[in-house]
């Protein structure tokens, strides 16, 4: 009876139902001007800035590295300040303050005006993302999970909307065009999103259930409210070994997987000139689209260590590829498959953490997730003199590392984890019985 409670003052509050297809489109809409434009779009017209607008490989690494610290604070600042992830005017203003960075950046040729405005829309990036994930964990709890997957497509949508905007006006335009585009592009999809209903209130906690699984609702790297609350193990099994394996493993994945998501289409281009690169990209995201409903069916029928596993070495064979085959064919193979995992990594390590019940799984991931992000272009910017292939070559050994470490994580992995339950920190709750009941 009490669950019934605030679903109907949610009701009365947000105005008459409606189909959750349509809060899915809105959502998807803000994750693609938020991630797919305002956080990707950098990928497909670095190349063009190098050739036209004097861009060092190294000050490109840097704006890069500079807009992953600003999401990483945006993140933050949505997990310490809770009140801006249930805020309609955050969520406008973050969108907005997007648009305007994209538009700017064609003003200038300083790099320090382009760090500054690079970490601005990484701040603002992470919040529209952190509101729309939070809205739709909030909205479509009660309905089927692949929804908010295909919500998630949104972020595909996005990378290949940005790249087919930067193929079609990359003969006709430059850099600053291109910059100008994507922003008109962001103001679009910000009109599609701008009446997104966000969160207004705290789900309820549900009673004697197991915590909520934030696989899809953390599917890029920021935790969710929900991961603040302590968990409390059935049987309190000694996860710890499994967690540091997982911790590893996703950390290095935030290195290897950000450089080729920052200067695939770069090194592609190196050895291809002309429209395979930003052709890549378009495939990256179109791939993208239905990854993490099609991860998350996956792992209805396969043990998450192993599809882990798995993801992560098709990941690192990706990012080696165009850096040891040339040719059409092995760019686009490259694309596809990078585009089919990145988003399933994230799917299902952040769904292994919180199967394992460790203590703020989701937070820690995050933190190692986000700071190998930053990371990622610092360690490969003194290779970068020489072109992007040993920077690519570099990135799939750490996937590797990284699915090695994911293999460990298979060894004796605990299944059937004991039920737990949410509880406020410091508070004590008497243990759930075996069957999460």
């Amino acid at each position: 009876m009490s669950a019934e409670i605030p679903r109907r003052s949610s009701a009365r509050s947000d105005g008459p139902a409606r189909s959750p297809w349509v809060h899915v489109a809105q959502a998807a809409a803000a994750l693609a001007a938020g991630m797919g434009v305002g956080r990707f779009v950098y990928t497909p017209i670095l190349p063009l800035m190098h050739a036209q607008a004097g861009l060092s490989a190294g000050a490109g690494a840097n704006l890069a590295t500079a807009n992953y610290v600003g999401y990483l604070a945006g993140a933050l600042a949505g997990i310490l300040l809770p009140a801006l992830v249930r805020s309609s005017t955050a969520l406008r203003g973050s969108l907005i303050v997007l648009t305007g960075t994209l538009a700017t950046m064609p003003f200038t040729h300083s790099i320090a005006v382009w760090i500054v405005l690079r970490l601005v829309a990484g701040a603002a990036s992470a919040l529209i993302f952190v509101i729309a994930v939070s809205s739709l964990l909030r909205r479509l709890r009660t309905h089927p999970a692949h929804l908010p997957g295909w919500a998630f497509g949104g972020v595909g949508a996005g990378i290949a909307l940005s790249g087919l905007l930067v193929l079609a006006l990359r003969p006709v335009a430059d850099w600053q065009a291109a910059w100008w585009g994507s922003a008109g592009l962001t103001a679009v999809l910000t009109a599609l999103s701008w009446n997104l209903r966000v969160e207004l209130q705290p789900a309820p906690a549900p009673a004697r259930a197991p915590a909520p699984e934030p696989a899809l609702g953390t599917a890029l790297g920021t935790a969710t409210a929900t991961d603040s609350l302590a968990v409390t193990p059935a049987r309190s099994p000694r996860t710890h070994r499994w967690f540091t394996a997982l911790f590893v493993s996703y950390t290095l994945e935030g290195v290897g997987y950000i450089v080729a998501g920052t200067f695939l289409v770069a090194a592609i281009e190196q050895a291809s000139p002309g429209w395979i690169g930003s052709g890549a990209w378009v495939l990256v995201g179109l791939a993208a689209v239905p990854s993490s409903a099609l991860w998350a069916w996956l792992g209805r029928r396969w043990s998450r260590p192993d599809l882990l596993l798995a993801a992560l070495v098709i990941q690192a064979a990706a990012i080696a590829l165009p850096a040891l085959v040339g040719g059409v064919a092995a760019a686009l193979i490259s694309a596809f498959l990078f585009g089919a995992t990145f988003l399933g990594v994230s799917t299902i390590a952040l769904a292994a953490g919180s199967h394992l019940r460790f203590p703020r799984s989701v937070a820690l991931l995050t933190a190692g997730y986000s700071v190998g992000q930053i990371l990622g272009p610092l360690v490969v910017t003194p290779l970068l003199r020489h072109g992007y292939h040993q920077a690519l070559l570099l990135a799939a050994s750490v996937v590797l590392a990284a699915a090695l470490a994911a293999a460990v994580l298979r060894i004796g992995f605990p299944h059937h984890a004991g039920a737990a339950r949410p509880t406020a920190p410091g508070r004590q709750t008497a243990p759930a019985r075996a069957d999460g009941q």
